[in-house]
This record gives structure tokens, C-alpha cells and sequence, in this order.
């Protein structure tokens, strides 16, 4: 069958001499992987591998088989050009991060729409804007949301946050209850906006332990996670 969609680039693979293994994560069709033969070689063809840098949101015709193996596209073009997401240092740096994220936690070929629209936005966002120094805390405390592990604040004024359970609570029950600074200004970003993240004040230390602890709870909480390796570029970036 035919499918036509917005999709966003999760990540692109030289196959070969010529051909490239795209990850797309599509609004109708979830996450979808393609192969496009000759496409690096190709100076006429109507898909340009230029298409498939990470985060790029693009609109696709695409045939999909629907039985678990490579699909192809058909057609794509940019879908809303970028000002600043590629170019800009910082920004860029985020862009990697991000990709690794999602490469390491979405692996379903199911319709999320809700889910693309939150990705959406929130590059846009990114695009958009230029005070940008807690956007990658707040992508992935929202991004909970929509993989599900998004944490309980019903008790919030408790000091330990137990990673492992996704609650706050008055004292340790396991290794994986933590406290602390970082634990007071990560209860800041709990159901604030992209804007209110911005105002929120951190030190580097703090920022680096904040991010280390969420991607600890991502680990938890989702199967296979690793730790981005474009986590040391970020870091140095934002340290």
C-alpha cells in the first residue's frame, strides 16, 4: 500500500556504496526504517539524501509492506525549513542528543499521533527560540509522558525522588532513590511550559547532575536504553 505522511528523521545509515537505511518516525505509521538504493550517487533522482539529516520534518509517499522488513519511499520533501536547527552550534549539538533519545526509545510501528505532534512542537520550539539552556531537560522530563513513566507528584514535597517507581517519598527504599539540589530543581520542571523552563535558575553541576539522573530513569524504565553518545559533546557545550 501507498502511505502519505508528515514524518521526522531519526536516523540515517550509509549502506553500501550508494544506498542509505533511513529511520523515519511517521504520523501515521509510527516508526517506519527504509531502504533507498543508489541514493548517494544519484544526481537526477527525485529524494535527496540532503532530506535525511537528523530531526529534519519532511513529508513522505512511501510503500509499506507492513511485514516487519525495509520499506521505500516513493517521494519526500522538506515539510518546514529550519532557520537556525542546523546551524547553529548549540542547537545542532541538541539535535544529535535528541536523535540519540529517540532512537533509543521509540521502537514501535504503531500510530502515536500525540506523540508527533509533541516532537513537533517542541523542535519548532527549539527552532524558534534563543535562550535555549534547559530545553533538554524539559524535552525529556514532557517526553515521559508519552512513553508513559511520566512521574507521580502527588507527593512532591517528599525529598526522595524513587526513580525506579517513578514517585516522590519521605525516605530511601532502594538504591535507585535519590536527593538532593538536583532533586529540588527537578520538581521545578514538573508540569511547567518550554518558556517557564527557561527562567528556571542552575548552576552546571546542578544541570549535569539533573540530566545524569534522568537519564538514569530513562534507563529504568525503558528496555535497552543506552546513554547517548552524543552525550560528551552536549556537555562540553553546556559546561
Amino acid at each position: 500500500m501507498i502511505i502519505k505522511s508528515p514524518a521526522i528523521v531519526i536516523h540515517s545509515l550509509r549502506y553500501g556504496e550508494a544506498d542509505l537505511i533511513i529511520t523515519l518516525f511517521t504520523k501515521t505509521s509510527g516508526l517506519r526504517t527504509y531502504l533507498q538504493k543508489g541514493i548517494l550517487k544519484s544526481k537526477k533522482g527525485k529524494i535527496r539524501s540532503s532530506l535525511f539529516q537528523p530531526l529534519m520534518l519532511i513529508e513522505i509517499e512511501a510503500y509499506h509492506k507492513n511485514k516487519g522488513a525495509l520499506e521505500r519511499l516513493k517521494e519526500a520533501r522538506v515539510l518546514t525549513h529550519y532557520s537556525s536547527l542546523h546551524t547553529d552550534v548549540v542547537k545542532n549539538a541538541l539535535v544529535f542528543f535528541i536523535s540519540d533519545i529517540l532512537k533509543n526509545s521509540i521502537h514501535e510501528e504503531e500510530t502515536n499521533t500525540d506523540l508527533f505532534e509533541y516532537l513537533e512542537t517542541a523542535l519548532l520550539w527549539l527552532d524558534s527560540h534563543a535562550t535555549i539552556g534547559n530545553f533538554h531537560i524539559t524535552f525529556l522530563i514532557k517526553l515521559t509522558q508519552y512513553l508513559g513513566f511520566f512521574p507521580d507528584i502527588s507527593q512532591i514535597e517528599q525529598d526522595y525522588f524513587n526513580m525506579q517507581d517513578g514517585v516522590f517519598q519521605a525516605s530511601s527504599s532502594n538504591v535507585h532513590c535519590v536527593k538532593g539540589e538536583h532533586i529540588s530543581r527537578f520538581k521545578e520542571f514538573l508540569g511547567t511550559t518550554f518558556e517557564g523552563s527557561m527562567s528556571i535558575r542552575l548552576s552546571k553541576s546542578t544541570r549535569s547532575d539533573v540530566l545524569a539522573m534522568l537519564l538514569v530513569y530513562f534507563e529504568l524504565h525503558l528496555h535497552g536504553f543506552k546513554k547517548p553518545k552524543s552525550l560528551s559533546v552536549l556537555s562540553e557545550i553546556f559546561n
